[in-house]
């Protein structure tokens, strides 16, 4: 995950395109079922925490999600623990091979506002 890139991502492939669908629907289920603003309700929990390493490849990706799951990932990037790993993220100068050729796979880096060495 490189939470400092924005990329263009390459044409999605129909499983894909599947996936983040039913991303949206569970997100949406949960955030209406529960009456949010979190997935289990008025609190982040272990629900929020498993998802947010997704809130930032929404980010990364520009994913834009339909109903009340389109405002979540901002929602989980906003909160104050999730700007501090951000920000550490940004300042990492060390890149793991295997995640820079994972991006370089899904679409082309149109910004990097990552620390360079």
């Amino acid at each position: 995950m490189s939470c400092g890139l924005s990329v263009e991502p390459f044409p999605m492939s129909d499983a894909l395109k599947h996936d983040l669908f039913r991303l949206g629907d569970l997100w949406n289920d949960g955030l209406g079922r529960i009456g949010g603003p979190f997935l289990a309700g008025e609190r982040f929990t272990a629900a929020d925490a498993f998802f947010a390493p997704v809130a930032f490849r929404a980010q990364s990706y520009g994913l834009a999600f339909e109903g009340a799951a389109a405002a979540y990932p901002k929602q989980l990037l906003d909160l104050p623990a999730m700007r501090e790993w951000y920000a550490a993220a940004l300042a990492e100068t060390w890149r793991e091979p295997d995640h820079e050729a994972e991006v370089a796979a899904a679409g082309t880096i149109i910004e990097d506002r990552r620390a360079t060495a």
